[in-house]
């Protein structure tokens, strides 16, 4: 259809029509179906001759897994009442029973992640400051790393010697109504109430305030790479508390002022009221919307479908990180048949900043919480909230599922995975995307032999650092995961769409996290059409950063299912970006888009 000289709806008629899901997480949930597992009931057992599916139970399937000295991470909705009890008594001990500079305490294992920086990104925004890793291959490998030791901390706890850490199931489904009444599945993976009671009481009558809900810290953190300001945007004092969405962390002499009325008017409105509000900002990043096309086909979208997408990832490399597959799907978007990959790190970040403090843009009003900055929303605070390593423990089991199903449980590399990148593709050198962590020079390539910093394992006495290749198994590291369904890789259809490919955000001249989210035009006086949402997961001080000036170009690329590429062609797009500063977010007038892929349906 044509507008004047401009290109608008171009889709085929009722392409994307939404089904209209008119609930909130809450009505999701008091009309919900028991499920007996999160992911599913239903375990594939694969003989010689045969593919069949056997429905068990829970405690069946727990049977199933008895490895000596091997630990199952659960659930934590599927925890047993003791089996919470002893992970909060775990977490309620680092944290607070050891000192911030005990090698245990949670302080010091959250401030690995981002602050209280070391190394030469002490002062200098010029180099990253923590020790994780975003933007490249060791992305999943050093937050498994990661969880590892944060597990071995819980159990040093007196009586703690067997907890295991468990994972909040993001992608959990349930039934809900669509506006005529008929039942479908959405994703109802919100943050379970272990994270959201303020206090928490053991089966025999204790009640504690609940570790799970917040972390107060034990040590200010100084954030030294604001020239101007020695109390800059991320210091944090001593006995601050940490925050999730609706509220605001930002207590520098800046923000300090602002920080206060905001969490104030949210306060008031009381705890039951703002865990709603926290939820279904979740359940909207979740499932965001679900399309039908011309054909009567529902379109799904949205972050619990990107994490099902991730899955079909062809290789390690462009799995592992956004910067590896932004590249993989501009080198191959023209190719007939063309399915564009998600990486892990997408959702993953999403997840970040519905829990930090960005609202999904909504299709009418886009009404947003301005001032809203929770911990989680950026990589320099996010590890100091408990849910993080909850939020993690679910990434790491994405990643094992995408393992079983490339069969690479032992090997990551080219001898267990097709297609596989030649060497020094984007996302394998230090200075891609976040910069070089502490210690590591800039301009070098990343393998699956690079350290692991800070972790190590011991032979003798001497500390080895670990590597990709140490927690490629995750048997061999002493725990494992409740079984799922993975279908192999070739029972998996891959239907052809066109590709979007959204290009022009300067990560450099924002501050802070951000979201593009990307939009169709349509007909004067009807609303546009919500297309897709990208996060960015990033850190303040970005800008004056010299070593991570390498693919700072930020863009997605999306696959627009239900449409053909001719049509695609005719649309109209637009992009918007919303920040720290603008959470709105106002139309970015430099991004480009390109209509790849061969799609004809």
């Amino acid at each position: 259809m044509v507008y004047g000289k401009k290109l608008l709806i171009g889709f085929e008629p009722g392409a994307w029509m939404e089904t209209g899901i008119r609930c909130s997480v809450h009505h999701v949930l008091s009309i919900r179906q028991s499920l007996p597992l999160p992911l599913t009931s239903y375990h594939h057992r694969l003989s010689k001759n045969t593919h069949c599916i056997s429905q068990k139970t829970t405690a069946d399937m727990v049977a199933d897994l008895e490895i000596p000295g091997v630990s199952l991470r659960k659930d934590i909705e599927h925890l047993t009442p003791q089996e919470l009890d002893l992970l909060v008594t775990a977490f309620q001990h680092i944290m607070y029973t050891l000192p911030p500079t005990d090698d245990n305490s949670f302080f010091k294992i959250a401030g690995y992640h981002g602050m209280p920086f070391r190394g030469a990104g002490w002062g200098n925004p010029n180099w990253w400051g923590g020790y994780c890793n975003h933007g490249n291959i060791l992305f999943p490998t050093w937050h498994r790393a990661y969880l590892h030791r944060l597990e071995e901390a819980l159990r040093s706890a007196p009586g703690c010697e067997n907890v295991s850490m468990a994972y909040w199931n993001e992608t959990k489904t349930d039934l809900a109504p669509d506006e005529d009444g008929n039942s479908q599945k959405v994703f109802s993976g919100v943050p379970p109430a272990a994270f959201l009671n303020r206090t928490h009481t053991f089966q025999d009558g204790r009640t504690i305030p609940n570790p799970l809900f917040s972390f107060k810290l034990s040590k200010s953190i100084v954030d030294n790479t604001t020239p101007a300001d020695a109390n800059g945007n991320y210091s944090k004092p001593i006995h601050y508390e940490t925050v999730r969405y609706p509220f605001s962390g930002l207590v520098g002499k800046a923000d300090i002022d602002a920080t206060e009325v905001h969490n104030q008017t949210w306060k008031d409105l009381g705890e039951q009221e703002t865990d709603k509000i926290l939820c279904d900002n979740v359940f909207r990043w979740l499932n965001k919307q679900e399309f039908k096309n011309s054909q009567g086909k529902t379109i799904y979208a949205g972050v619990g479908k990107k994490f099902q997408d991730c899955l079909d990832a062809p290789n390690y490399t462009v799995f592992s990180n956004t910067t590896s597959a932004k590249a993989w799907n501009d080198d191959h978007m023209d190719e007939m048949g063309f399915k564009s990959v998600v990486p892990l790190e997408s959702p993953h970040n999403s997840i970040h900043l519905a829990v930090g403090g960005f609202e999904l843009p909504d299709q009418g009003s886009r009404n947003v919480i301005e001032g809203a900055n929770g911990d989680m929303g950026e990589n320099d605070t996010a590890s100091f909230d408990p849910i993080f390593f909850f939020h993690h423990c679910f990434i790491d089991y994405v990643f094992w599922q995408w393992q079983e199903r490339h069969g690479a449980t032992e090997k990551l590399d080219k001898e267990y995975a097709r297609d596989v990148p030649t060497d020094k593709y984007p996302g394998t050198n230090s200075m891609d995307s976040q910069g070089p962590t502490p210690g590591v020079p800039g301009n070098v390539w990343l393998t699956l032999d690079s350290a692991l910093d800070p972790f190590y394992r011991k032979e003798g006495e001497q500390k080895i650092p670990l590597t990709s290749r140490d927690v490629t198994n995750i048997v061999n590291l002493g725990y494992q995961y409740p079984p799922t369904h993975v279908p192999e890789k070739k029972l998996l259809p891959h239907p052809a769409a066109p590709v979007l490919r959204v290009s022009g955000a300067n990560r450099a001249a924002i501050r802070g996290s951000f979201v593009i989210s990307t939009w169709a035009r349509t007909e004067p006086g009807q609303p546009d059409r919500l297309v897709d949402v990208e996060p960015i997961l990033s850190r303040w001080h970005v800008s004056g950063c010299a070593n991570c000036q390498t693919h700072l170009d930020a863009g997605t690329h999306i696959a627009l299912r239900g449409v053909t590429a001719e049509s695609a062609r005719e649309t109209e797009f637009y992009a918007m970006l919303h920040t720290r500063d603008n959470m709105k977010g106002v139309e970015h007038k430099t991004m480009k888009f390109v209509v790849g892929g061969n799609a004809d349906h």
